[in-house]
């Protein structure tokens, strides 16, 4: 694992690696997380929601069945394809829950670090482990882009099963997971002077092998509301799970409530 760039998730996201994505994340467990996001997010049916980065829409589906009008941005051009694709599906069977690309969700191919507009969003989101792709002065770029593209008032929530005392205190170097038909095995090592991970996944399938290799910067708890904070964010509560438990050393999740300041 040498020389792995810092743009790495650019061309990540595609193929076997989304057929993995679909497969890992159990319907339960987005239900839980849309449930969480509704309390959460404080904010009404009809509201404009901003989901980023949203993958193929899981969140934003769930979400637009509530009422919400939902915004969602992903960089991977075959996962914004398949969210309109089913948006347009949904369309047609359940027209009163998502018109498809018109008023109620609209998926837009576009980077994290370039959020657009500027006081029209009701509440926006960032789940799914994607915080910390990217180096600190990136990700700085997308918490004031948030921060510019929502009213004043507005709630963001962050989550992450990355930050240090989520992932520094079980760290393995190597590890295997059988997800449906793909075996995932994951190589590892910690940089502990760049405060970075970088990982080689190894997918296997059909008797085929893939590589593929990321690098994900790892903040502490304290760093990331730090940041918050010069993005123009105040920090309500942190959580260690979808049930509202205190979030600890060790924790699995992170779940930061924010409001964006007035």
């Amino acid at each position: 694992m040498v020389g792995i760039p810092t743009n790495w998730f650019e061309d990540f996201f595609h193929g076997i690696t989304l057929d993995l994505w679909r497969k890992a994340i159990p319907k339960e467990k987005t239900k839980a997380e849309a449930d969480f996001l509704i309390k959460v997010l404080s904010c009404g049916p009809g509201a404009h929601v901003l989901d980023v980065p949203c993958g193929n829409g899981r969140l934003s589906f769930a979400l637009a069945k509530h009422g919400y009008q939902i915004t969602g941005v992903d960089l991977s051009e075959e996962f914004i394809y398949e969210a309109r694709s089913m948006s347009t599906d949904l369309a047609k069977d359940q027209p009163a829950v998502t018109a498809g690309g018109s008023d109620s969700i609209r998926f837009v191919l576009g980077d994290m670090r370039r959020i657009e507009g500027e006081s029209i969003y009701d509440g926006a989101y960032c789940f799914g482990n994607s915080f910390g792709f990217m180096q600190h002065v990136d990700m700085e770029k997308f918490l004031a882009g948030v921060a510019r593209a929502l009213k004043p008032g507005s709630r963001f929530i962050l989550e992450t099963g990355m930050a240090a005392e989520s992932i520094l205190p079980d760290f393995e170097e190597q590890s295997s997971h059988e997800i449906g038909d793909i075996v995932m095995t994951v190589k590892e090592r910690y940089l502990a002077t760049e405060s970075c991970i970088d990982s080689e996944y190894i997918f296997e399938r059909d008797g085929k092998k893939e590589s593929r290799f990321a690098k994900h910067w790892i903040y502490t708890t304290a760093e990331i509301q730090r940041m918050l904070e010069r993005a123009g964010f105040a920090v309500l509560d942190t959580y260690g799970s979808l049930k509202f438990e205190p979030y600890k050393l060790a924790s699995e999740e992170l779940f930061v409530v924010t409001e964006a300041r007035t």
